[in-house]
Order: C-alpha cells, then structure tokens, then sequence
C-alpha cells in the first residue's frame, strides 16, 4: 500500500490527486454521519466502465483500503484509489460544488480527452 499526503508520506513520480476543503469538509461530514471513524474509514473514488463516453466515476466510503490502494489525505479525509482508477484519475482534483443546477462532487481530471454531453461520463 502506498500513500500519498498532503503532510508527508510514501509519494512517487504520479501527479497527486488532490482534494479540496470543501469536498473534504462534505466528505467527513457524510463519514460522520454513517458512523465511519475518519482515522480509518475513507471515501474511495474509483474509475468504472459505463456511460456514453466509456468510463465513469464512482464514489464509495470503504471501512478501510485494501492493500494495493494509493492513499492520499488531504483536510484530515483519506481517499482510497486502486491501482487500475489511478492511470486514468491521477493529477484530478476532488471538488464540491453546489449551485441553481446541481449540488454534489466533482472530479476536475486533467486526462480526459473527451466527455459526454451531460458530464457523467468520460474517455482519457
């Protein structure tokens, strides 16, 4: 397992994925709220097939990370990537946004070469 942080750790040639405050903010509050010890628990943002452009995104908060995951901290939330999303999502940065269209996460990734109309999903 490797890890990667904003306060030190194992970091290795890959961009890093970044968080913003108020993604992690939201994030640890959602932890909260489910009872996750933020110490332990993390929000794993993965990349799956699906959508019209090929590849989605997908977010989950896992009790901990297996043992091949990227661990980046950022704002005291750990964000679990596996080793197969991370070609595809590294130098990203995790952001919340909320406004008049939509309110939720959303990943800023510098890879994608085209996505669909609506947003949801993406080809690198």
């Amino acid at each position: 397992m490797s890890t990667d942080s904003m306060d030190g750790g194992n970091a290795d040639a890959r961009p890093e994925i970044e968080v913003t405050e108020t993604a992690a903010e939201q994030a640890l509050a959602l932890l909260d709220s489910e009872g996750l010890d933020p110490a332990e628990a993390g929000l794993r943002l993965f990349v799956q097939q699906g959508g019209c452009a090929g590849l989605s995104y997908g977010m989950r908060f896992d009790d901990s990370p297996d043992d091949d995951d990227t661990i980046y901290k950022h704002h005291e939330l750990r964000v679990f990537v596996d080793p197969a999303s991370l070609k595809y999502i590294e130098g990203s940065i995790l952001d919340y946004e909320s406004g008049l269209q939509a309110e939720g996460f959303h990943v800023e990734n510098p890879n994608i070469v085209s996505e669909c109309g609506c947003g949801e999903s993406f080809r690198t």
